[in-house]
């Protein structure tokens, strides 16, 4: 069995028996026996084991590439908050190797301040976000992070109000892209049946670029876009979309049909109301702890599905590496209060995403959740592994 031992190179660091003493295995009944409590790891050292953890086993440099370094690095100032967020780490399955990386926030305190000139002005948000959280826990904010350049661009925000379109505008007003809400809005009360939208992605300050929407397609809507590729046709060309061939319609029902689980879907929504070119399908895994995932990835759904990619030309087999990667973990630690807990980290890919841009394929990627948080006492008790939480 592989012991790995992580080794924290950065500021914010624990106490020295944090590098002293996390180790993470292959063996998924591995366990930490009798290692003495360290104390709870910060948010950004936790990020830094899970980006270790998809990197282990020799994984780096064919998922990753120079990128995964830059994001242990410049995105810690993104931890310095209440609770650990969903972090979704997204990697390509083809091509050059890269990590970018979202985060979703639960909830915040006000007052929180990102010290990143990637989230510069960005304190007012966090301040009506905290009060927006305590009224509708089903909302989600964060940020979508590029750090395959030395350089870390400003983050683009991710915002999801599932049914809570009225919580729309403020957001966009806070991020000062006011018109924005009204490209969201509009497209939003057009969508045909079974294609409800449910989130959107901006870059602020950049006027010319697209809002990027997205929605949970229905289970009845699936099964008929899977059944006939004519009921995809019909459905986008209601929603006002037409960058289409026949192939790529086929491909979309074969998508639908073949999938492990529920799908999302994507567009592009320019300044000026016009659907971009661009449409995109998430391809959901629906499982949640490692064995599940070696299954699936083995010669299960998810392997069918990522070889139907491969099979495509849009995916490498590197996706078998990031069923390796799968784990979930617990240590020992010692709370703040001095008595004796569980600490647990989790990885686990949750989908892969397959695009078309003007009727042609594009390469897929795949995104992994990770998870970093002290355990509840009813786990403890139960002796559990921290599963991984479902973005729906």
């Amino acid at each position: 069995m592989l012991i790995w031992p992580i080794v924290i190179t950065d500021h914010h660091r624990p106490p020295p028996d944090f590098a002293q003493n996390v180790y993470l295995g292959s063996d998924p009944k591995y366990t930490f026996g009798k290692e003495p409590a360290m104390h709870i790891p910060s948010h950004a050292d936790s990020f830094e084991v899970l980006c270790l953890q998809l990197a282990a086993d020799g994984r780096g440099p064919v998922l990753l590439g120079e990128s995964a370094e830059r994001a242990r690095t410049m995105l810690r100032p993104f931890f310095d908050v209440t609770a650990f967020p969903d972090i979704y780490l997204e990697l390509p399955l083809t091509g050059d190797p890269f990590l970018d990386v979202t985060m979703l926030y639960d909830a915040v305190e006000k007052n929180t301040s990102i010290q990143s000139d990637a989230a510069a002005g960005t304190e007012p948000l966090f301040d009506w976000y905290a009060d927006v959280r305590r009224e509708h826990p089903d909302v989600s904010f964060g940020f979508e992070l590029d750090t395959k350049n030395p350089e870390l661009p400003a983050a683009a925000v991710h915002f999801q109000p599932r049914k809570h379109t009225e919580l729309v505008r403020p957001f966009c007003e806070l991020i000062g892209e006011p018109e924005r809400a009204d490209l969201y809005l509009g497209l939003n009360a057009h969508m045909p049946e079974g294609w409800p939208l449910s989130f959107f992605g901006v870059f602020r300050g950049r006027p010319d670029s697209p809002l990027r929407v997205c929605g949970y397609m229905s289970s009845p809507e699936q099964a008929a876009c899977a059944q006939d590729a004519s009921h995809v046709k019909e459905a986008l060309d209601a929603i006002g979309f037409s960058a289409y061939d026949g192939l790529m319609l086929e491909r979309i029902s074969q998508v639908a049909a073949t999938a492990p689980g529920t799908i999302d879907f994507q567009f592009d929504v320019y300044p000026d109301g016009r659907l971009g070119d661009m449409f995109a399908i998430d391809v959901q895994f629906e499982i949640q702890t490692p064995k599940a995932v070696r299954a699936s990835f083995a010669d299960g759904p998810a392997a069918r599905i990522l070889s139907l990619f491969e099979e495509w030309g849009v995916a490498d087999e590197r996706w078998r590496l990031v069923g390796d990667a799968a784990f979930a973990r617990s240590l020992p630690v010692e709370r703040d209060d001095g008595s004796a807990g569980r600490f647990g980290f989790t990885l686990i890919p949750q989908w892969s995403k397959i695009r078309w841009r003007n009727g042609e394929l594009q390469p897929a990627k795949i995104y992994v959740l990770g998870n970093a948080n002290l355990l509840s006492d009813e786990t403890e008790r139960k002796a559990e592994a921290p599963t991984a939480p479902s973005r729906k």
